[in-house]
């Protein structure tokens, strides 16, 4: 099979499976579901890539394989656990309402993008798995990356998860743990996690293109579907304390505040 043959079968596979996501939210009324399928989606692409690539050492194909299935299962499950738990994500009740009748049609279009995005988002795991040569000093920074970046995320999702569980602090602002030093700390270590397939893809055939997944990762974080709708409803529903937070806390790189005052 070709590696073009590899990315129509994905594709085409990722289409249908959204189209089926598509219905489950149009049954459940949560448009949510869509963050769990794409976090999926791209782990279970990366594996049908990385184990049917025509070309490729097979321990770094086994080893790239494992690394984006984990980050899959822990993406996966923590968006489970929040979709279980809250009501639908306020970014796509805007949606919704914006788009009035024809909400469900252009959901469906909007899922499709999701499924494109897929296959776009495994396609560095892809690349990397094509390398031929045994693993060196980039490939070992590589995975302390993915390490930490796995590490960083759930700390940050733990972290925000235990705050919002306490009542008294539905209307506060998370500012300890990381949460104190990013006001996205989350998006930030799923940024870097994108570095590591950088670092692994080196040795590779076309390795250097695999940076268009960071780069592309942070203009949709800090540009599209991450921070500004997430600020958005943030601001919508902490107001002022929120605002100070904007004030005194850097948006996606980790930095020392530039106050020590906690806002209540």
């Amino acid at each position: 099979m070709s590696t073009w043959q590899l990315v129509l079968i994905g594709w085409l596979a990722s289409s249908v499976t959204m189209s089926l996501f598509w219905f489950i939210q149009r049954r459940t009324g949560d448009a949510g579901i869509v963050d769990l399928a794409w976090g999926m989606g791209v782990g279970t692409l990366a594996v049908f890539f990385c184990f049917n690539s025509p070309a490729g050492q097979p321990g770094r194909r086994v080893v790239i394989a494992t690394l984006a299935m984990l980050w899959a299962l822990r993406l996966s499950s923590h968006l489970l656990s929040r979709l279980l738990k809250m009501s639908e994500d306020g970014r796509y009740q805007t949606l919704k309402k914006n788009w009035g009748s024809s909400a469900q049609a252009k959901m469906f279009g909007f899922y499709q993008v999701q499924a494109f995005g897929c296959v776009l988002f495994a396609l560095p795991m892809l690349i990397a798995a094509r390398a031929e040569a045994e693993f060196g000093i980039a490939d070992i920074v590589g995975i302390a990356i993915w390490v930490v970046a796995l590490l960083g995320e759930s700390i940050a999702d733990r972290q925000l998860a235990r705050f919002r569980a306490v009542s008294s602090n539905q209307a506060k602002v998370c500012q300890t743990g990381l949460w104190r030093f990013s006001r996205h700390p989350n998006y930030f270590f799923e940024w870097l996690h994108w570095w590591a397939y950088v670092l692994l893809a080196l040795s590779a055939p076309w390795g250097g293109l695999t940076v268009v997944g960071p780069l592309l990762m942070l203009v949709l974080i800090l540009r599209v579907t991450g921070i500004p709708p997430t600020e958005f409803q943030a601001l919508k529903s902490r107001g002022e304390a929120y605002r100070e937070y904007q004030r005194t806390t850097n948006t996606f790189f980790p930095w020392f505040p530039k106050s020590n005052r906690i806002v209540t």
